[in-house]
């Protein structure tokens, strides 16, 4: 099997897999759009005697882990022809995948699964959840005066990019957009813009949305305080003659809408988003800042990582009084270790998905009692979210 990434001219290979596997069609101008924007090298592909047997497409992005941008590498397209299935192709491919961003310096991974246990097997896991509501018009939050107003039909990037990031920002694991993302992947011909300012002139929050069906559906929500909450709602439940109700998406899990609203039973669904790995865990854990600790202490865990193993096995573990990380890969056997987990679940205790006192409860991470307890008090406390999708 050869493994390397695509020609210019295999856009056609590329796409017409990636139309069978995911089954749809591109219109022929849709079709040529996506053909000059196509970045072979971007492409990653399995093939057999030159035949394309499978493939991904790997994206350079950057994300939030504790206010700070990180590399990571997207996985997206992830895809093979039904005959190659359960022959291994995917599996090689992700492995060398893993390598190629671990040589580019992403020290994490990202991808949207079409089915969690596969990927879980492979060492991403579960990261982030998003809310979704139904709102009836009768149950909208209430109109209230404020002191600003909303601008509809802002386009200007720039301005809804720092809103982004400064809402962004709060979270582990949310994406750092640039303009092409903007331009491509957020805003679109058919969807509307309206910017919340204040008083004095300064935008604080926008939201994006669209009516389809006499129906608001919010895409996006952004607001940096509670009186850019209220202009913004107070803007949507104008629209009170024209729609029967709202619908809301990608909503962050810590969100508080329905405590907030006169009547909070009101439709909510929770639903498990993306998957994300750790691809080098020295170079993140050396640069994470842990909560102060009342002296520097060691301890050694015992990481299980199948397919990156520049992870895989015993790693000494220290944390200074500040809170500066050390992580010393050390010769030994896993029952050396005072803690031990998998790859994806040091991932989301990195990230503040879960907590260490609840996977040790279920079995998911393992140690002494004095280890455990360490851990719980080094990882401060964080909320994750995603507000994109590739």
């Amino acid at each position: 099997m050869d493994i390397r990434q695509l020609h210019s001219e295999e856009f056609d290979l590329s796409m017409d897999l990636s139309e069978y596997a995911f089954q749809y069609k591109l219109p022929s101008e849709k079709r040529a759009n996506a053909k000059e924007r196509f970045k072979a090298e971007r492409v990653w592909g399995a093939f057999e005697e030159g035949t394309l047997e499978a493939k991904l497409t790997l994206l350079p992005f950057e994300v939030y882990i504790q206010g700070r941008l990180v590399p990571m590498g997207g996985l997206a397209g992830v895809a093979t022809w039904p005959e190659n299935r359960r022959q291994g192709h995917v599996a090689k491919l992700l492995a060398h995948t893993l390598q190629t961003m671990n040589e580019a310096g992403q020290t994490l991974s990202f991808l949207h699964p079409f089915l969690i246990p596969f990927y879980r097997k492979f060492g991403w896991e579960v990261y982030c959840e998003y809310k979704k509501y139904s709102i009836p018009v009768a149950r909208f939050p209430k109109k209230v005066e404020v002191e600003g107003k909303v601008r509809r039909g802002v386009k200007d990037i720039e301005v809804l990019d720092n809103l982004y990031n400064r809402f962004a920002v709060r979270y582990n694991g949310t994406l750092k957009r640039d303009l092409d993302w903007w331009e491509s992947s957020v805003l679109d011909d058919e969807g509307q813009t309206a910017v919340f300012y204040s008083q004095l002139g300064e935008p604080e929050g926008y939201v994006l949305y669209k009516i389809e069906n006499r129906e608001l559906v919010i895409d996006e929500f952004v607001f940096l305080n509670e009186q850019a909450r209220q202009g913004l709602w107070t803007f949507l439940a104008n629209h009170d003659s024209m729609v029967t109700g709202a619908s809301l998406k990608l909503v962050p899990s810590d969100d508080m809408l329905p405590f907030l609203l006169p009547d909070p039973r009101i439709e909510q669904e929770n639903y498990p988003y993306f998957m994300a790995r750790i691809v080098n865990a020295k170079a993140f854990v050396e640069s994470y800042s842990f909560k102060r600790y009342n002296s520097q202490k060691k301890q050694v865990i015992y990481i299980e990582d199948k397919y990156a193993p520049w992870n895989d096995g015993l790693w000494e573990w220290t944390v200074s009084e500040k809170g500066a990380a050390a992580f010393l890969r050390i010769e030994g056997e896993r029952d050396a270790a005072d803690l031990s987990c998998e790859i994806g679940t040091l991932t989301i205790l990195m990230f503040g998905y879960k907590r260490p006192a609840e996977l040790a409860r279920y079995g998911r991470v393992t140690g002494n009692p004095t280890a455990l307890e360490w851990l719980e008090e080094i990882i401060p406390q964080a909320e994750t979210a995603l507000f994109d999708h590739f």
